[in-house]
């Protein structure tokens, strides 16, 4: 018996919905996100990396909604902070608020010389099988550039005003859509997915029949 051609994002954020929507739509997938399933239960993420936080997020949903589910976990690692905020990039001066995120990480950076503000944005994703997470999908897609002293552009996304990405001379926040796509760690990240999975979905379906 194979699965339905639908694929769960666990995530409640329309925006990543419709990236993986945009890929798999050649496919006939229907894409459901967490928003469908609101009486379904959560999960903590106490990994200590991206790709055991995502695979934490996709194995349980999996498990849950007996669907295959696509999961990320994203974030900025600074070099002069050791890493941080690494995987609580959402959460380091509050829950999700990117103005307060975005300050704390000024501050810790007060005065520092631009050869020490490099910076590494990361994006690990993850698909899982229902009850079968020795078969993980697992990509990831890092981009290098470097932390501003002052926020440009006006795409107020978590830390996109102040990642200066040097080879087109801006910030993530001042890039087009399709400019931020083709560069950046989400952008590379989904592109490895892209390649992979086919082959992935179509062995999971042979080994479920």
């Amino acid at each position: 018996m194979t699965m339905p051609k639908m694929l769960v994002v666990a995530t409640k954020n329309p925006g990543k919905a419709r990236e993986f929507a945009k890929m798999f739509a050649q496919a006939g997938m229907t894409i459901k996100t967490l928003l469908d399933y609101p009486d379904a239960r959560q999960v903590n993420e106490t990994g200590h990396s991206f790709k055991e936080n995502a695979q934490l997020k996709a194995d349980h949903f999996a498990h849950e909604l007996q669907l295959p589910v696509a999961a990320d976990d994203s974030g900025l690692m600074i070099d002069a902070l050791h890493g941080m905020p690494g995987i609580r990039s959402a959460r380091y001066a509050g829950d999700h608020n990117d103005a307060a995120n975005n300050a704390k990480v000024l501050v810790e950076m007060g005065g520092l010389p631009r050869d020490q503000r490099g910076a590494t944005f990361h994006s690990t994703l993850v698909l899982a099988w229902p009850d079968r997470p020795t078969v993980d999908l697992i990509v990831s897609g890092e981009v290098r550039g470097e932390i501003l002293t002052v926020p440009q552009g006006d795409n107020d996304f978590g830390y996109d005003p102040l990642f200066y990405f040097p080879p087109l001379g801006k910030t993530f926040a001042e890039m087009t859509p399709e400019e931020k796509n083709g560069v950046s760690h989400r952008g590379i990240a989904m592109r490895r997915l892209e390649q992979q999975w086919p082959a992935w979905w179509a062995a999971q379906e042979e080994d479920q029949a």
